[in-house]
């Protein structure tokens, strides 16, 4: 009879990455006549250890353990047509724990009579691939139309020789608007991957977030005659170990986002906040525009994901602000938070952890002690 031993956290399995490894022994013992059971494989009775072996009952069968059946824990038929048999090699299945769930199941002879199977899930690497692949076909029809709309126009000055200056001044215009625009989302793509080339690097720099917040503000008010931007800082307001560049970033994407989709009406107010509560600082942009409708609002950090695709597209929206948002908050250790109802406009807060608080005024050489923060 087929035996297994096995060992290990029963949740791991559950994981996104979770791996199995299960070693059992071939015996060469005749099956009952009745029974038609192909050769045997059991557990070992030496004492061996199973090296990081994990196993969930939802996985796996609830009648698996050490010396049981080996079909009683893989309750797979492609696993077992591999696994029966003894015979060493890689196969990919799914199903194992949860319908179209991938694994590579590896099997390896490591003595006489005694194979290493080991199953590793694949929904991480798969998932990251189809990731890749979206974000590569989205970049791509994101380019595409404006360049699509460049070459048209452009044929058209090139083919027609007797144009009128109107119609040349007004093309022209188009094609100096579709050239900005591909050359936002380029410029968008590349911070995102600066961004993430220095994801696992802590920041260290001390930064001022009323600062960053002032010269955001300041920034934003130039194109914005139609909004009125209201800045709210609490005084002394500690600083934290951060990026300069990508926190005014953040900020500045924040306020456009505010600008572009809240501003339709005369009577538009942003409000940029800050507050230190708790050991933590809290940075609010808020809006009383259109809103965001609930079903949008965890997918609107994904990138070029829009909730009104053309309207993004004709303000000149490259889909790509709230997910730099979202990576340099992740860099920064901090949490964004969106609120939003139809009608009543949008709230992003942002809030830096009081670990990154602390440490931006602990006392350092040549710097006052009195700037020191109490422990929250």
């Amino acid at each position: 009879m087929p035996r297994l031993r096995l060992r290990g956290d029963r949740k791991r399995v559950a994981d996104a990455a979770a791996s199995v490894t299960l070693v059992v022994g071939v015996e060469h013992l005749p099956p009952p006549a009745h029974s038609g059971e192909p050769e045997a494989i059991t557990a070992p009775r030496d004492g061996r250890e199973v090296a990081d072996a994990e196993h969930d009952p939802s996985a796996f069968g609830r009648e698996a353990g050490e010396g049981n059946d080996v079909r009683l824990a893989i309750r797979h038929p492609q696993a077992l047509e591999h696994i029966l048999p003894g015979a060493a090699g890689d196969v990919e299945i799914t199903g194992i724990g949860q319908f179209g769930r991938p694994w590579t199941l590896s099997i390896r002879e490591i003595e006489d009579r005694m194979l290493l199977v080991r199953l590793i899930d694949r929904s991480a690497t798969i998932a990251a691939e189809k990731m890749r692949v979206d974000f590569v076909a989205n970049a791509s029809h994101e380019l595409r139309t404006p360049l699509s709309t460049i070459l048209g126009y452009s044929e058209t000055l090139a083919d027609e020789a007797e144009l009128d200056g109107e119609h040349r001044v007004k093309f022209g215009s188009i094609i100096r608007g579709e050239a900005k625009r591909m050359l936002r989302i380029i410029e968008d793509l590349m911070s995102l991957s600066r961004i993430e080339a220095v994801r696992f690097v802590t920041p260290g720099d001390r930064v001022s977030v009323a600062e960053v917040a002032a010269s955001a503000v300041e920034n934003a008010c130039r194109g914005a005659q139609q909004c009125s931007i209201r800045l709210d800082v609490e005084q002394d307001l500690p600083a934290i170990l951060g990026d300069r560049a990508q926190l005014l970033q953040l900020v500045d994407n924040l306020l456009s986002n505010a600008i572009r989709y809240g501003c339709e009406s005369g009577e538009c107010i942003i409000r940029v906040s800050a507050v230190f509560e708790d050991g933590w600082i809290r940075l609010s942009v808020a809006d009383n525009g259109p809103g965001i409708p609930r079903e949008h609002l965890r997918r609107v950090t994904e990138r070029f994901y829009r909730v009104d695709a053309a309207r993004s597209r004709e303000s000149g929206g490259t889909g790509l602000g709230l997910a730099i948002v979202k990576h340099v908050m992740q860099r920064h250790g901090g949490e964004l938070d969106i609120h939003s109802e139809p009608g009543k406009g949008s709230t992003f807060r942002l809030v830096f952890p009081a670990l990154r608080v602390r440490s931006a005024n602990a006392p350092v050489a040549g710097v006052d002690a009195a700037t020191t923060l109490p422990t929250p």
